[in-house]
């Protein structure tokens, strides 16, 4: 806990007070931000004036998620939170922008070990009996070596922090913010207060960039949820764990996403992914601590069949109050009521209480007829979000933050189950949680 005393947290006025004073470095990314950012707007500048906007929403989509990965880990991590935001994206660019992978080139070892010896203050050799020469895995934010602890002989995952991140974020953060007020001033289209949205954001990247904050999430998230047996957290190495490396039990699993090397494990990935869909039901509506990053590669397949949670720097609550909002607001779809369910918007905290929700209803009725026609058994989960998130769009609301990852994490685990069973209905696995919780 001591070393993590100095851990950088996000405060707005101070990264004002910094690049104020420098101003040749702002000019420099403003112009690096512009050059890419604004070739992309003039992109769909045009598409709208040759009326060739909606048919090129996909490949503007794609463009962009590629573009976010070039201007580094900041828009990276921007990207990965507008895939959780119907309120702001259209669903074509949440889709893409939900494939969104930390693509970023791997930092010098020599960088890493360097950062190793200085956060823990002492020299490898006498940590490690064998560390691996070269990182077995590397994301916007830092990249994981293998190691062996040379006091008790343990295999564990060391992560170390990607050199420079807090000077490259707050940086980026701070112009970032200067468009979201720019946004909020000029841009009608956006309902959401955009520069709210950016400092919730970047108090979780920042919080990411603390790793004793990462053991303290992981040991709490153990704690409520890996009394399953099919559920496995890794155990932190508090000696060996400071703000910017983490070491934690090395596990040895198969990514969610890699279907075939599950199954010749003798495994089957509908029971991983029901495992992680009780985890999830477990996450939002028992204890409302979450895991809020839970894209493939933080979800692992065991050779014993347990489910792998990894990666526990960006982690959400949801307050108890939307917990019971959440199971009214299935009770007012069931039972087609969807003036209680606009009504429910309030409680969930999407609509200010200013806000009219009678043309709301409709939109509700026209889509949730349609969707209610259909037993929950074939209710699927991905097109009810994707088509909600237009009607979210259309209309003011403000998702939170804690209902758009949630909505994230169980469309991740429908979409990696639709791989092995097309047919595969996350609501139809979801249902007898809904109804045990509501009784």
């Amino acid at each position: 806990m001591a070393r993590a005393m100095n851990a950088t947290e996000y405060n707005p006025q101070i990264l004002t007070i910094k690049y104020k004073s420098r101003p040749f470095l702002v000019l420099r990314r403003t112009l690096q931000i512009i050059s890419a950012l604004g070739g992309f707007a003039l992109k769909l500048l045009w598409d709208q004036k040759t009326g060739k906007l909606e048919v090129r929403k996909r490949t503007r989509a794609a463009e962009l998620r590629t573009l976010l990965t070039r201007l580094g880990p900041t828009f990276v991590k921007v990207g990965q939170g507008l895939s959780t935001r119907p309120d702001i994206c259209p669903p074509e660019y949440l889709e893409e922008l939900s494939e969104l992978q930390d693509g970023l080139p791997s930092f010098p070892d020599a960088d890493a070990f360097s950062c190793i010896e200085k956060e823990l203050g002492e020299p490898m050799e006498s940590i490690y009996s064998v560390i691996s020469p070269s990182p077995v895995a590397a994301a916007s934010l830092g990249q994981v070596y293998k190691a062996r602890l040379k006091y008790s002989g343990q295999i564990v995952a060391v992560k170390v922090q990607r050199p420079g991140i807090e000077e490259s974020i707050g940086l980026d953060f701070y112009l970032i913010r200067g468009l979201g007020f720019v946004i909020n001033r000029y841009v009608d289209i956006i309902s959401s207060d955009v520069v709210a949205l950016i400092d919730e954001f970047a108090r979780r990247v920042y919080q990411e960039l603390n790793y004793v904050q990462e053991g303290k999430n992981a040991r709490r998230f153990k704690k409520l949820y890996a009394d399953r047996e099919d559920i496995l957290v890794p155990d932190i190495f508090w000696d060996y764990t400071s703000a910017k490396v983490l070491t934690m039990d090395w596990v040895e699993g198969v990514k969610l996403n890699e279907q075939e090397a599950i199954e010749k494990q003798g495994l089957n990935l509908l029971d991983l992914v029901n495992t992680g869909i009780q985890c999830s039901l477990r996450q939002l509506l028992e204890y409302g601590y979450f895991h809020a990053d839970p894209h493939p590669g933080n979800l692992l397949a065991t050779p014993e069949g347990k489910l792998a949670f990894l990666d526990f720097g960006m982690m959400s609550e949801t307050p108890e109050e939307a917990r019971s909002a959440i199971i009214g607001h299935v009770v007012h779809m069931v039972n087609k009521d969807y003036e209680a369910m606009a009504r429910d918007y309030y409680a969930l905290d999407f609509l200010s209480s200013d806000v009219d929700v009678s043309p709301i209803v409709p939109a509700l009725r026209n889509f949730f007829d349609d969707a209610l026609n259909s037993t929950v058994s074939e209710l699927n989960f991905k097109t009810i979000v994707d088509s909600l998130g237009a009607v979210l769009y259309q209309y003011p609301f403000n998702v939170p933050a804690y209902y758009a990852l949630i909505l994230r994490s169980l469309t991740v685990l429908e979409g990696l189950a639709l791989y092995a069973d097309p047919n595969f209905k996350v609501l139809a696995a979801s249902y007898p949680y809904f109804a045990k919780r509501l009784l």
